[in-house]
């Protein structure tokens, strides 16, 4: 089963990072690759998509880097989703 990470502060550089959000009833999410500090993010690919394709997606552009994850709103972590490690300290920005 996929492990992905809580994202507490700042992502680092080069990061995969999806966002899960609230949009009317239904979570969607987002996927971004994070840039260094004052450059604009890359997001893939740009629409909102429910959070499996999300996770997915993101799978496919980490290359075996981890995953970190955004729960805003009220969204709250559904275990057939993978593992969520609880927040931790991310490595500094480059």
């Amino acid at each position: 089963m996929q492990s992905y990470h809580t994202l507490s502060q700042a992502p680092p550089s080069d990061a995969i990072v999806v966002r899960l959000y609230r949009s009317g009833n239904m979570v969607k999410g987002y996927v971004r690759r994070a840039t260094r500090q004052g450059e604009n993010d890359t997001i893939f690919p740009g629409e909102e998509m429910d959070p499996e394709s999300a996770l997915m997606l993101a799978r496919s552009h980490a290359e075996g880097a981890p995953i970190y994850v955004e729960l805003l709103e009220d969204v709250k972590w559904d275990d057939r989703w993978g593992l969520l490690d609880p927040p931790q300290e991310s490595p500094r920005l480059r």
